[in-house]
């Protein structure tokens, strides 16, 4: 099967209608790389955020690299939250959530459009609209992590929220299933994200439905923020 690069929206919302999780990448169910669908809660309630002035398209390009190096040292040296685990650090640390027990619950709930029950927050990803190949979890007991199971309950990614979640800013972080950093995303807002790979290179200000390089070009759109 043919991999493709996907960012679902980049970040889906799930919480409180503000973005929380992050999708690096998946693989295709054919190899015409078809995508992938999501579903969307209806916003239930705001959290704290100041207003940010949105320049990216004003500035020089020296004052953007200066941007840049600002936001990687807050998400790589001057985060609270432990960033690098070896693999069996981060099997320990998330070892009762590698397989969904409650897989067929869980399917059904999403695949029927549950977006949230007493226990915790759900979102589904649909092939072609129709055929629910993942679905996100984030248990309210557990606010500042969320995990994505393949359709049979396995465990894809996990997503790593500093302790400021929900209120801006925060840092969000997320792993493959051998504890690999994919994507680091440091929240301003809820309309404004710097995004960075896992070795720390810079990929993209996401600005409501737009990613925008360093040169200031649109590179990226999503269908909802």
């Amino acid at each position: 099967m043919k991999k493709i690069f996907v960012i679902l929206f980049s970040l889906l919302l799930i919480n409180c209608g503000q973005q929380c999780f992050s999708i690096e990448n998946i693989v295709s169910l054919d190899e015409e790389g078809q995508n992938i669908e999501s579903s969307q809660p209806e916003q239930i309630s705001q959290p704290l955020e100041a207003a940010i002035s949105f320049d990216w398209l004003d500035v020089s390009l020296a004052q953007r690299d200066e941007y840049i190096s600002k936001y990687k040292n807050l998400l790589f040296e001057n985060n609270s939250t432990k960033i690098y685990f070896n693999k069996d650090e981060f099997k320990t640390k998330f070892a009762k959530y590698k397989k969904d027990k409650e897989f067929k619950l869980h399917y059904m709930l999403t695949n029927e459009g549950v977006t949230e029950d007493e226990d915790a927050r759900y979102c589904a990803f649909f092939y072609r609209k129709n055929t629910l190949i993942m679905y996100a979890i984030q248990y309210k007991n557990n606010p500042t992590n969320a995990f994505y199971y393949s359709a049979f309950g396995k465990l894809y990614y996990t997503d790593v929220m500093s302790d400021e979640y929900p209120n801006f800013p925060y840092t969000s972080m997320q792993y493959d299933r051998k504890g690999n950093l994919k994507s680091a995303i440091y929240f301003i807002s809820k309309d404004f994200q710097y995004m960075f790979g896992p070795d720390k290179e810079f990929q993209g200000v996401w600005y409501k439905d737009k990613m925008y390089d360093k040169n200031g070009k649109s590179v990226l759109t999503r269908s909802r923020w």
